[in-house]
Parts: structure tokens; sequence; C-alpha cells
């Protein structure tokens, strides 16, 4: 059968095929869609709390014997890395898939970094595809390596390939594909202690060598022989950059880039006059083949920045490295007419208030007209990042500083922040609001713990915010409209300031989104 098809929707359909017993992420832009695409086949999934614990329940189904996918954008496997790097040593009877859809350009993210340095720091099997027909084929190979290796397989996608739709060729599924659960007690491969760890170390490195091999063989690359002059070694969507930018070249296009095919590329980098390494990102082949002893030249320094697209990837074969012409301006990001986030912000904005800001929707409070935002790090980090600042700034100062956060975030990365408030307060205590729209807003209204809903719309418990930071032990836990009682609030907020306690102001309103999608819900 043949279709229409995203990457992401592609993904969801092999991992569907596969057999795949359960997904688990953390919607975050360019992945979020593969999950509610596996849902909506018929197939488990789940949304985690954050990237660890969906890592953590898939590998606790590999285990199992069962074949588990965990989606996740690129900074979701900073949260994520420590199961990543330890399961990389003791593998998993049942297939592991890791998704990581990196964004380079920073479409909707806060670094543009390179995940296939994971692969390599953590010695985990990579695949990097190039459209959706690779991204169906390549995710059934990488369960197939999973399987026979009894390793993790690090997929990775970027914004371009995740959104792009081309046609693909899907196979029939395989109902039988699905594994029943089984537990084999193995405590050398399954328990990580130092002397099993020691021999699982050498087992991985063992693997990858014959992994190594298999790549040889060439399953994943694709050669097109064409100019004895001038070779291209690429990789994921920069192969399709090339093939309109230089189709006089000959060209290696990597699937499997790590471990990498060493010999195949070296015979590849002999029969071309020069040899250019074309790929988005960290210069990550190149170090690995200069390492290798294999001739290859380098893009330049400015094109590790961005997206490629045709344009750049002549000049970056030109070797003019100038800074592309600006872009024609778009329009910047707002939050949403009616956002019931507006009234908090205009109110910590005239406050004067000294913001310790995180990452979702309510981010663009950074921007016109409320300029209410001043630091943002990372998921969670807007409550210890204020903690920090209550400690160092004088009183009058430390009096003004507040964390905001959204529900899902608090749920992600957040709560451990607030047993910090309570176990290491600062002298004025601290202030922590809780922007509560009932969603997770900025990835396209995913369901979260607290919603009351699982990402399949069915009905799921609701985490009761109050309860938690009332039990972790808060001295004031308020909770408020913001929209319709501005003023209350500027009042209650000021009060909270005033004080030495430490406080968290629950901000609930529905986002208008969230309501919109749960009316259509309804109406089914």
């Amino acid at each position: 059968m043949k279709f229409f098809a995203s990457g992401n929707e592609a993904v969801a359909m092999a991992a569907f095929d596969c057999g795949v017993n359960l997904g688990c992420g953390y919607p975050g832009t360019p992945s979020s869609e593969i999950l509610d695409e596996l849902s909506k086949l018929g197939g488990a999934a789940e949304w985690a709390p954050n990237e660890k614990c969906a890592m953590e329940v898939a590998i606790g189904c590999a285990y199992a014997g069962g074949r588990a996918l965990v989606t996740m954008k690129h900074v979701g496997l900073n949260v994520a890395a420590d199961p990543f790097f330890t399961i990389a040593y003791s593998g998993t009877p049942g297939g592991l898939v890791v998704i990581s859809a990196d964004d380079p350009g920073m479409a909707s993210s806060q670094n543009e970094q390179d995940n296939r340095r994971y692969a390599i720091a953590a010695g985990v099997p990579m695949f990097e595809p190039a459209d959706s027909q690779e991204c169906y084929d390549f995710m059934c190979a990488a369960f197939e390596l999973a399987d026979k290796f009894r390793s993790p397989v690090l997929f990775r996608m970027t914004t371009r390939v995740c959104h792009s739709k081309c046609v693909l060729e899907r196979r029939k599924a395989t109902p039988d594909a699905k594994k029943s659960g089984s537990f084999t007690k193995d405590p050398k491969s399954n328990v990580m202690v130092p002397a099993f760890a020691k021999l699982a170390h050498r087992r991985m490195r063992a693997d990858l060598k014959t992994m190594a091999q298999i790549n040889e063989e060439g399953k994943y690359t694709r050669i097109i022989e064409n100019s004895s002059e001038f070779g291209i070694i690429t990789s994921g969507i920069a192969f399709q950059h090339v093939l309109d930018a230089a189709p006089e070249a000959s060209v290696l296009k990597l699937g499997m880039t790590y471990p990498l095919p060493l010999d195949t590329i070296s015979k590849f980098a002999s029969k071309v006059k020069r040899c250019l390494i074309i790929d988005e990102g960290d210069p990550v082949l190149f170090e690995q083949l200069k390492a290798a002893g294999i001739e290859v030249e380098n893009k330049a320094e400015e094109f590790r920045f961005g997206e490629l697209n045709v344009a750049r990837v002549r000049k970056l074969i030109a070797g003019d490295d100038t800074p592309d012409a600006p872009g024609k301006p778009g329009k910047p990001p707002q939050l949403c007419v009616g956002c019931p986030h507006r009234k908090t912000f205009e109110v910590i904005r005239d406050l004067g208030c000294i913001v310790s800001g995180d990452i979702g929707c309510y981010t663009l409070g950074v921007m016109p007209p409320f300029n209410a935002i001043d630091t943002c790090v990372c998921m969670g980090a807007s409550v210890t990042v204020g903690l920090g600042m209550r400690h160092m700034l004088p009183e009058d100062e430390a009096r003004k500083v507040v964390s905001v956060i959204g529900d899902s975030t608090f749920l992600h990365t957040g709560i451990n922040g607030i047993v910090e408030m309570v176990y290491n307060r600062p002298k004025t205590g601290h202030v922590v609001i809780i922007l509560d729209n009932r969603i997770t807003g900025m990835t396209g209204c995913q369901e979260n713990p607290a919603t009351g809903y699982h990402l399949d719309l069915t009905p799921a418990y609701a985490v009761n915010f109050e309860n938690i930071v009332k039990g972790i032990g808060v001295d004031n836990c308020d909770v408020i409209d913001t929209t319709a009682e501005p003023e209350k609030f500027a009042e209650l907020l000021k009060t909270r300031l005033q004080s030495n306690d430490c406080s968290v102001i629950i901000a609930r309103r529905p986002c208008i989104l969230a309501l919109a999608k749960r009316s259509k819900m309804e109406k089914k």
C-alpha cells in the first residue's frame, strides 16, 4: 500500500507494523505527532510526565520481552540521558528504539544541539532517515537490529524530515509480530553493578564492531557514481539538498551513521579528487573520518548553524561562507488572543517583578507588550533559578523574584524545585506561580497527568497540584483565575512577595485551544 505521509506518520506506521507493544514519550516539537499517530492506528501509546519516565517505562516493557518506542525532541534526551547510557550497556531482550527529533535552526527550541554525539558517547547504533520512506524502512531495520543485538537503537530525525511529506510504500502489518510479555531472571545482564557493567561494556563494544561489519554490506547506504573529480558524503535531509545542488557529483549517502562503514567510505573517498562532507549540525561525520585517517573536506564553520537548503549547499560547495542574506521578517510569535496567561504577565510586569521563566507557550511572556520574563534555561529551571537569585540578591531585590512555570512543565521537572524551596528556604521566602491552563499547550495541546485524560482521550486520574505542593510543605497555596480577577491577583501577589513564606499561586484557567479541542471531542 502507498501513502502520502510525513516522517512522523511514517515512523508511527512502521512501529505499528513491527508490532510495537508500547510507545512512550513526552511531547516536544518536532516529535509530538508520532505517538498521536500510533494511537490513531490502534497502537498502545502514552504521554509520560517527562522523557526520563518515558525512557524507563519503555525499558521495563523491553525487559519484559516487548518492543518499545520512546519519542522526544533533542533536548528531551538530556533529561533521559541517565537511563539511556546505562541501558546501552545492559540492553534489553525486547527491542528498544529511541527517537531524538533534532531541531537545526531552532524553529521551536532553546538550542540546536546535535544528538548524533549521544550515539557515539553512549555506544548506541544510530539511523538517520532522509525522507518518509526511509523513516518507515529504517524504523523496521532499527527494531530488527535491536532484537538481534539486544541493543537500544537511536533514531535521529530532524525537523524537516519529521514534518515533510512524500509517498511511501507500507508493507502489510503483521499482527503476530507483537510479542507477549515474559521475564527471564538475568541479573548479570540487567543489574549494572560494577562487576557486571565491566563485562557489559566489553560486550557492547564487540557488538558495535559486528554492527559496523553489517553496515559495510550496504543495506543502509546509497552510492551514486558520477564525477571522479568531486564526491560528497552526506546523511539525513542534507542528501535531498545535495541531489538538487550538485547533480554532477558522486554521492555516498549514509543511513546508519553509527557505527560507520569506514571501509565503504574510504573506498568512495579514494575514487574522487575532492571529497566533501555535507551534513547539518556539528562536524560529527568529519571528526570520525579524520580520526580514521580518511581524507575528506569539512564544511565551513558558517554552515554549522541552522538548516541547510539547496542554495546554502551550493554556497558550501563553492567555498562561499559569507553570511546568508536576512530573510523577510515574519510575524513574531505571541500569546493567543484570550490566552489566560496574558493577565498574569500584565500584573507581574506592572509590579516590577524579576521573573524566572520556563519552557512552554508562556515563554512568550518575554515578548512585547508584556516584557515580563527575565531568564529561561530549561524545563523546570524556573523554580530553582529563582531560588538561586533569592539567595544572592539584596533583600529589596530578592523580594521581587517570582518563578513562573506551566502545568505540564511543573509535572515534568518542577516538583523537585518545590522540594528545594522548602528544604533550602531563602531568608525572604519565595513565590512560584503555576500557570495551569489544563493542557500541554506549546506542542499542540497534548494531555498531561493533570488534565484528566490519557493520550487517546480516555478518562484518567487528574493529578492535583494543590495536594502536591501542600504535601511537600509550602506555607501558602492559593488558586485564582487571573483573567477574571486581575486586581485580586495583584493584591495577593504583593502580599506573598512581602512575606518570608514559601508560596505557590496556581493561576488556573483553561487554554482556549484546549476548550475547542474538548468541544470537538464531546461532539464525536
